[in-house]
């Protein structure tokens, strides 16, 4: 099991008071219904435990090129608050743990859960060390959007050839701001065509395209990639396994030839 995030890394990204507060249990009323289930210390050691798996993801992309949490993308989690299910961005942290110990430089991360990653903006979003791109939603959660460095709004409906040319213009315009050292990749379930809030219209046959688009892009350029898994909210439970376990499924048939040329 991947160590808990120790408290000198989640404040590379959150403060010391908010730290404090989910971990002694003092949030407010109100910063907990913001983040939307109750405090437990149970609670705590999930979420210490989800971003200490996407640190430790990141360091063996490193060694590997290519490596997955599965959890994580808790992209709403902004310094001093937590939001919608997300308490510690665990991107966020990652990226700054490596960068702080001379491990990376330039990082990606690459946001294809259907919300925007208005906590990972607000985080990384006027970094010159990191690329942030988020493809969303534009009528979803969050209403208020933070800036990313490349933010893509798609209306309601948006069916899989759309968002696959629009992801491959994405990915074109995220190459001319590198090189990177490290991507890390939210590989939300969300833009399933049968999700309850995603409100999109992909198919498991897309979201597989989309997956192995990210991977090839990354691959191609000897990039290291972490998976996080971010969202997913179909009503039958069985659907968001199968795109999760189709993405890993993609990313391991992917390693041999990510290894060789990390």
């Amino acid at each position: 099991m991947p160590p808990a995030a120790t408290d000198q890394q989640l404040l590379l990204c959150h403060t010391l008071r908010y730290v404090r507060a989910v971990c002694e249990g003092s949030l407010t009323p109100a910063e907990i219904r913001r983040i939307g289930f109750p405090w437990s210390p149970k609670m705590v050691e999930r979420s210490r435990r989800s971003t200490g798996a996407t640190i430790a993801a990141a360091r063996a992309a490193m060694e590997d090129g290519i490596a997955a949490n599965l959890a994580g993308g808790t992209h709403h989690a902004f310094a001093d608050a937590g939001e919608g299910y997300c308490v510690f961005n665990d991107a966020a942290v990652a990226i700054r743990v490596l960068q702080t110990e001379g491990k990376i430089g330039r990082a990606a991360v690459i946001d294809l859960d259907v919300h925007q990653g208005n906590g990972t903006a607000s985080l990384l979003g006027r970094r010159d060390d990191v690329f942030t791109l988020s493809i969303h939603g534009v009528k979803n959660f969050p209403l208020r959007k933070m800036p990313s460095h490349l933010d893509i709004d798609l209306p309601d409906g948006t069916k899989g050839p759309e968002y696959c040319r629009t992801l491959v213009d994405a990915l074109n315009a995220l190459a001319n701001h590198g090189p990177y050292d490290l991507a890390i990749y939210l590989a939300g379930a969300d833009p399933f065509e049968g999700d309850r809030l995603g409100r999109l219209s992909l198919t498991k046959h897309d979201l597989s395209v989309r997956d192995q688009t990210v991977i090839d892009w990354c691959a191609d350029r000897s990039i290291p990639l972490a998976i996080a898994m971010a969202g997913g909210y179909a009503p039958d439970v069985d659907d968001i396994v199968d795109i999760h376990f189709s993405t890993i499924g993609i990313a391991s048939a992917a390693a041999t030839r990510i290894r060789s040329s990390v």
